[in-house]
C-alpha cells in the first residue's frame, strides 16, 4: 500500500535530513512512525504526502508513483490529520467533516445528500455524531482531533497519515483515539501515525518504523522491536521495559517511589 525506496531529502545542499529511507506498510496495517525529536519523522510525512519533493528515491502509494499523481488523485488516495489545526472561520463540525469530501464534489454550490451522509457516517464511526451542529472552534483539543480524524474518514482514502494524533490529549482521549484508529485499520484503511510514545506503539500498532539520526534504525512487530536495548540507543539509557500482566510497558529507570 505504501512503499518507500532509497529516499533522500535535504532542505539545503549537502545537509541531509533523510538518508536512504526504505520501508513498506501493508493494506490495513496500523503503523507507528517512532523516534526522537529531530530525527526526520515529520519531514518523511511531508515527503510521503508530496508536500516536499525528494532529492532521490521513490514513493509508491497504492501502486502509483507519487510523482505521477495529480493533486486531486492524491486526495483520493491519502488523507492527512495534522498535529494541530486552528480554524480561521467558525464552521460547524459537520461542515469541517464535509470538507473531507472535497475531492469528489464537482459543484461546491450543490453538495449532494450522499456527501452529507458520508460526513455523518464518519462522525458516527468516530463516536462524535452528537457534536455535528456545534461550532468547531468551541470544542476542546481532544474533540477537535476527533473531528479531524472524522474528516479523514469522510475523505474515504486507502491511506491515512496522522502527525502525533494524541500529543495534546489527556490520557482518556489518547486511548480513545488509538482505539478508533485500530477500528479504522481493521476496516481496511492503511494508517501511518507519527508518535513519541513507545507504549502506544506496543499497545496499538501492527508495525513500527523506528527512526534515529535521519534514517531507519529498525522496523517490524512492535512487541519484538521495542526493547530496552533499542530505547537505550535512542534515549541514552533512561528507559526500562517490563512485561506486566502479559503487557509490555516502558517506564523510566530509577523511578523514585
Amino acid at each position: 500500500m505504501l512503499k518507500v525506496e532509497n529516499l533522500h531529502f535535504g532542505y539545503d545542499p549537502g545537509i541531509p535530513v533523510l538518508e536512504d529511507i526504505s520501508f513498506n506498510v501493508k493494506e490495513g496495517e496500523l503503523c507507528g512512525l517512532f523516534g526522537p525529536n529531530g530525527c526526520g519523522k515529520t519531514t518523511l510525512f511531508k515527503c510521503c504526502l508530496n508536500f516536499l519533493k525528494v532529492n532521490k528515491g521513490s514513493i509508491m502509494l497504492d501502486g502509483f508513483n507519487l510523482n505521477e499523481i495529480s493533486i486531486n488523485e492524491m486526495a483520493k488516495i491519502a488523507s492527512y490529520v495534522p498535529q494541530e489545526h486552528k480554524p480561521a472561520f467558525t464552521y460547524l463540525v459537520r461542515d469541517v467533516v464535509l470538507m473531507g469530501r472535497t475531492p469528489y464534489i464537482q459543484d461546491s454550490f450543490r453538495i449532494s445528500s450522499e456527501h452529507k451522509m458520508k460526513a455523518l457516517e464518519a462522525l458516527e464511526l468516530v463516536g462524535i455524531l452528537d457534536l455535528a451542529d456545534k461550532p468547531y472552534n468551541h470544542l476542546s483539543g481532544g474533540q477537535r482531533q476527533l473531528v479531524l480524524i472524522a474528516r479523514a474518514v469522510a475523505q474515504n482514502t486507502k491511506l491515512m497519515f496522522l502527525d502525533e494524533p494524541t500529543s495534546a490529549l489527556d490520557f482518556s482521549n489518547q486511548i480513545k483515539v488509538w482505539n478508533i484508529l485500530r477500528k479504522i485499520a481493521r476496516e481496511g484503511t492503511t494508517i501511518i501515525a507519527c508518535t513519541h510514545d513507545p507504549n502506544h506503539v506496543m499497545w496499538f500498532c501492527d508495525k513500527v518504523v523506528v527512526m534515529n539520526n535521519h534514517d531507519i534504525l529498525v522496523e517490524g512487530n512492535p512487541k519484538e522491536v521495542i526493547t530496552e536495548e533499542l530505547l537505550d540507543k535512542i534515549y541514552r539509557n533512561i528507559c526500562q521495559v517490563e512485561n506486566i500482566n502479559g503487557i509490555k510497558m516502558v517506564y523510566p529507570k530509577d523511578l523514585k517511589k
